[in-house]
């Protein structure tokens, strides 16, 4: 079996156009700009990079983007009232704090003081419970990216069984708890899953989050399983630098009946589901009805 080729980032470029046509009929229709602000404390080069990428985005699909950029040595009060106005800003429709934090700043803090309805990444504490009970949330934007790749590609994903390999609290449970939401059967394994071999063996759908390099080989793959592949590991190979997932492309492709590369795949589709998410949270600020195809 060769695989299909599951293309994220084409898909995110689809999913861009959406937010796109929603910015636009807010604009028009009801004379509101969706808006986003991102904050970033010190100077990460892969943080700086990322941050860049989304202010450019942001503003390609009409939306208003705010960045604010601090000193690493900021005190954790300054950041925490820089938090206080933007949840008070009605042109604020979104809030996102890159990760990680210099040292000295409590993460936890930090994002739990962000407004739950503008917590446009899904970390804040009254999120992830709201996720886990099932009810509207805002849903952590890597996870929500793969539910609609999966939906996608299969249509409905009703008592499909699928395996999380990983239970981080950013990715791994998320993950779980919206493929338990679209009806499947959900195991989440992680590095003390006795057997995993056999664990992943039965899956229809395998999402691996481990940042393991090529850790699961193509002989755990069901023939005609779904792969996502949430990894994204730097190695050395012939003297090169490359980028591989969790997951073994080859062959996990020759037994897969679809699959995610690295890169190209879910990584693009994080960004698209964050402009997905601010547009959201401006809809649900204002009364509006939420943008179909966009949420969970």
């Amino acid at each position: 079996m060769s695989a299909t080729i599951i293309d994220g980032k084409a898909f995110a470029g689809t999913v861009r156009e959406k937010v796109a046509g929603h910015v636009s009929r807010l604009k028009e229709e009801h004379g509101i700009t969706p808006g986003l602000a991102v904050v970033l404390v010190g100077e990460d080069p892969a943080s700086q990079v990322y941050v860049r990428s989304k202010g450019k985005m942001t503003v390609e699909v009409g939306m208003k983007s705010v960045e604010h950029k601090l000193d690493v040595e900021t005190p954790e009060a300054e950041l925490l009232a820089l938090i206080d106005k933007l949840n008070n800003d009605p042109e604020i429709h979104g809030i996102l704090v890159q990760l990680p934090l210099p040292k000295h700043l409590n993460e936890d803090l930090v994002i739990n003081s962000i407004d739950p309805a503008k917590d446009v990444d899904g970390f804040h504490i009254s999120n992830v419970g709201l996720l886990g009970t099932g009810q509207k949330s805002m849903v952590p934007c890597t996870p929500l990216g793969c539910l609609m790749m999966l939906r996608d590609h299969h249509g409905s994903l009703s008592g499909m069984d699928a395996v999380v390999i990983g239970r981080s609290n950013i990715f791994g449970k998320p993950m779980a708890q919206l493929l338990l939401g679209d009806s499947c059967t959900v195991t989440i394994a992680h590095s003390r899953t006795k057997d995993l071999a056999d664990v992943v063996r039965r899956a229809d759908i395998v999402v691996a989050a481990v940042g393991r390099p090529e850790m699961v080989p193509g002989d755990w793959i069901k023939e005609g399983a779904t792969v996502i592949d949430v990894g994204i590991n730097r190695i050395e190979r012939d003297g090169k630098n490359k980028l591989v997932g969790d997951v073994d492309f080859d062959s996990c492709a020759a037994r897969a009946g679809a699959i995610t590369p690295v890169p190209g795949g879910v990584g693009p589709m994080t960004i698209a589901c964050l402009l997905a998410n601010t547009v959201t949270a401006c809809c649900r600020a204002n009364g509006l009805a939420e943008p179909e195809g966009l949420t969970a």
